[in-house]
């Protein structure tokens, strides 16, 4: 099979007026989304869970197997000792590389270098660490069943040697102003994954790129908005109709599917914030009702931060005294706010968790047959 030959950025081939009624559905329930977004207090606390659960998601297109409680119990006692060590270290990766590039987008707009930076972390002590982590390929990979050969492939990436082109003009349109953000942000995704330039990690990368380039357009507050709880569930369909652009030049195909996940994600995102502040509020008062502390809002703001936790964690986190934050937890549990899940045994410290907020980021907030109402 002869390696693909991509099309140069921006296309000429896009049936506009097929987009219309999806892209005028997106923008409107991406600025619904951005609105909830904006009346978020402590966005950075609140919003952490949430991107932990992008983490777990994406991760999980490309087979990894942690759940969301998996992750947040490793983040409250990390241990190699646990049975999917290497699952969960491959979502913390994710985690880091996502935060990563948060924290530098909103300093400098995307570069090539940047994505290969994000490259580096994601890989770190993985699979694929061995696999010019960080580096653009200089070889020819290509997409098949497990030890097919490049002629069984069922997709070949362009060759190495027009990579750098392709990239440069990737960059480039990435910072374009093109007729229509969300289309253009589809044609960058789809390319992105078209191209792939690494050896290992191009899904998880090109998915990070997506709500980078909504907060360099200003089309978000936040760099929030995450796209891989769609493309888990429509998984097959994600790639179909990535592999019938590569055969076929089916973009407007794309296109529309990828509207689609704009509209399902706004939806189910939205709802999922407008249910965290809903419980923040709650929680404000029934802690300040339970504890009687002047401690409410950090013990409020560690717990929607750390819905799984040590004792020995929220005694360092918070500041509070050892002894008014043990009998705080014991208060908490008492009134049904934390539950323990396990007694503290020896050196082992009791964990906790905010089984309120966990079920909250583990439900599905929309039915993933009505993303296109």
């Amino acid at each position: 099979m002869e390696p693909y030959l991509p099309e140069k950025l921006p296309l000429q081939t896009i049936d506009w007026e097929r987009h219309v009624p999806n892209i005028a559905q997106a923008n409107s329930h991406l600025a619904r989304f951005d609105g909830i977004l904006q009346t978020i207090p402590n966005p950075e606390l609140l919003l952490a869970p949430i991107m932990t659960q992008e983490a777990v998601l994406s991760s999980r297109i490309e087979g990894t197997q942690a759940t969301l409680e998996d992750i947040l119990e490793f983040y409250a006692e990390p241990s190699e000792d646990i049975k999917n060590f290497h699952d969960v270290q491959e979502v913390t990766n994710y985690r880091r590389t996502l935060q990563y590039a948060i924290d530098n987008i909103a300093r400098t707009p995307l570069t090539l270098n940047l994505i290969k930076e994000m490259h580096k972390i994601l890989l770190e002590g993985v699979r694929g660490n061995n696999k010019r982590r960080g580096e653009f390929r200089k070889t020819q990979n290509w997409i098949g069943r497990v030890g097919a050969s490049i002629e069984q492939a069922t997709f070949v990436p362009p060759s190495p040697i027009e990579l750098l082109d392709h990239l440069s003009n990737f960059e480039k349109y990435f910072h374009l102003n093109d007729r229509e953000r969300l289309v253009q942000l589809a044609i960058i995704h789809a390319q992105f994954e078209l191209l792939h330039p690494f050896l290992d990690g191009n899904g998880r990368i090109g998915r990070i790129l997506i709500p980078l380039f909504l907060y360099e357009k200003k089309l978000i507050s936040l760099p929030s908005f995450y796209i891989s709880g769609f493309f888990d569930l429509e998984r097959n369909a994600y790639y179909d109709h990535l592999e019938n652009i590569s055969k076929n030049n089916a973009w407007n195909d794309w296109i529309e599917f990828f509207l689609q996940a704009i509209i399902f994600q706004a939806q189910s995102q939205g709802s999922l914030a407008k249910q965290v502040i809903k419980l923040y509020e709650e929680m404000k008062m029934s802690i300040a009702e339970t504890t009687r502390s002047h401690f409410v809002i950090k013990i409020l703001d560690f717990i929607f931060s750390h819905p799984i936790f040590k004792g020995t964690g929220f005694v360092n986190t918070t500041s509070i005294p050892k002894a008014t934050a043990s009998r705080l937890l014991n208060v908490l549990v008492e009134g049904g706010i934390l539950v323990p899940v396990r007694e503290k045994t020896g050196r082992a410290g009791q964990i906790y968790r905010f089984a309120r907020l966990l079920k909250i980021l583990t439900q599905t907030t929309v039915n993933s047959e009505n993303y296109d109402d």
